[in-house]
């Protein structure tokens, strides 16, 4: 392996390395986001179904299956 070589290897290698270095901090900015929110998320969507028919339609579909599973 040539020199030449050598040196495109380790380009490539350290710009691998600073693509993932960046995906890594953004990660981590992202987790410290969802680490410091007060509300747990279920709690967000807690209740977004509240009198809407299809997502009672679906419940009751869901309840008719289980029985008939018995």
């Amino acid at each position: 392996m040539t020199s030449q070589q050598l040196d495109n290897r380790s380009q490539r290698l350290e710009a691998r390395v600073a693509t993932l270095e960046s995906e890594l901090a953004q990660l981590k900015q992202l987790l410290s986001g969802l680490l410091q929110q007060k509300t747990p998320w279920w709690m967000q969507v807690a209740g977004t179904f509240e009198n809407d028919p299809i997502f009672d339609k679906a419940v009751c579909l869901g309840q008719e299956w289980r029985q008939s599973a018995e």
